[in-house]
């Protein structure tokens, strides 16, 4: 899997470089500012791409319109974006373009390798990889939202299916079956008036634009 990474840390571009090389990945490029990411990847032609949300100059939302531009330029060009904080417009922002190959992740993800490794290829191969913290800020809800109606198995399914899982895994974290899982989800699209689908970021798109349309968010300032 070729890579290109644009995050202006030395040190956690350095140990992201390392880690991934570890893990047999080739990083083709490690780039400190969106300009130079756009060139590094119309050279290279990554498999997947690794950016930053605040890039030089300003440090603010650079790295995500470097990434849609990639996108954009190099026919959905699989991103995995990498935040210090949960900044959900840049997650809905993402993801509105309807195509799979995205992942929005915390830092703190990178230190559970095995986690960040999953998310990456699942990204790479097309899917949808949300950080479990942006869904869980989601999820938090006042009293009398439709979300109160779903069981705590079917919360906990919602929650991973929201993060990108499939049924497979979902069973799997879950400890039950995958006939279960199937009714779990049945279940929390009828209650949420969703309809079914089965494909997996499409569906990782309806239960993200419920959760972030749906009244009673509690936004902490700065944050979301």
């Amino acid at each position: 899997m070729r890579i290109v990474m644009a995050e202006d840390n030395v040190l956690l571009a350095g140990g992201l470089e390392l880690l991934l090389a570890a893990k047999g990945c080739e990083v083709a490029a490690v780039v400190p500012d969106g300009e130079a990411f756009l060139e590094a990847v119309a050279e290279h032609r990554p498999d997947i791409a690794i950016v930053d949300v605040r890039l030089p100059p300003s440090f603010r939302d650079e790295g995500i319109h470097a990434a849609l531009r990639a996108r954009r330029e190099h026919g959905a060009l699989p991103i995995l974006v990498l935040s210090q904080y949960v900044e959900r417009e840049y997650a809905g922002e993402l993801l509105s373009d309807g195509r799979g190959g995205i992942g929005y992740l915390l830092k703190d993800r990178i230190g559970r390798v095995a986690e960040f490794i999953d998310a990456l290829r699942r990204v790479a191969a097309g899917g949808t990889a949300m950080d479990p913290e942006v869904v869980a800020q989601l999820l938090a809800r006042r009293a009398g939202d439709p979300l109160d109606s779903l069981t705590p198995r079917e919360r906990e399914s919602l929650a991973l299916m929201a993060q990108g899982h499939d049924n497979a895994t979902i069973a799997e974290r879950m400890r039950i079956s995958d006939n279960a899982v199937h009714k779990h989800i049945g279940n929390i699209f009828a209650k949420l008036g969703l309809a079914p689908d089965d494909s997996g970021h499409r569906r990782v798109r309806a239960v993200l634009a419920y959760l972030d349309s749906a009244p009673g968010t509690l936004d902490p300032p700065g944050l979301l």
